[in-house]
């Protein structure tokens, strides 16, 4: 048996040229149909604009935070001086990998302010170590990677709310870590070290 071609009737190759044509021409009206783009002039409202500003108080889904504490770090204005939860180790280990990621390039693994960045010739952040940060109020924190600060850009956009948190908390024990004396230990602790000197 020969292998023949298969046989289509005459019409059916200008049938689907047809109705590609009336495709690609549906397209182009989809194009040119009425419509504003954005800042695009209207004689339709007196103020002449086609963009409306949203309605009063309208929140986008998902954006309501009536939460000052958990979402700005400040109550009536001020930093503020506790932690909108209580942090666990689940929470310190987020925070640490948040801190490792987004914070030790500038301000180093250890918080003193010696990063990668810095040892390339970047100016140095302070050091979390010193007095002046040690004794800020975690609401502070959270203004500086919310907001910026000095050199440091806002990291709104990038730390969700929750890992600002978490990182501000692995900053706290990574002064406490740095500062720590021996009489903070309990004392069995303290006796094991002893031992070792």
């Amino acid at each position: 048996m020969v292998n023949q071609k298969p046989k289509y009737p005459k019409g059916c190759f200008w049938a689907f040229g047809f109705c590609c044509l009336i495709f690609l021409a549906g397209c182009n009206d989809m194009d040119q149909q009425p419509k504003f783009k954005p800042l695009d002039p209207s004689p339709f409202f007196g103020d002449g604009r086609s963009a409306r500003a949203p309605v009063a108080d309208t929140v986008a889904r998902g954006d309501l935070r009536l939460d000052d504490h958990l979402y700005t770090g400040k109550v009536h204005g001020k930093d503020v001086e506790t932690f909108p939860y209580p942090i666990t180790a689940d929470i310190l280990a987020r925070g640490q990998q948040r801190y490792n990621i987004f914070c030790a390039v500038c301000h180093g693994r250890v918080g003193d302010g010696q990063g990668m960045v810095v040892k390339r010739g970047f100016p140095a952040p302070p050091s979390y170590h010193a007095d002046r940060l040690r004794q800020a109020p975690v609401g502070h924190y959270f203004d500086v990677i919310t907001n910026g600060y000095g050199r440091m850009y806002s990291y709104a956009e990038r730390i969700p709310v929750k890992d600002r948190w978490a990182i501000i908390a692995y900053i706290r024990a990574l002064q406490l870590s740095q500062n720590a004396s021996l009489s903070d230990l309990p004392a069995k602790d303290q006796a094991e070290l002893e031992s070792h000197r």
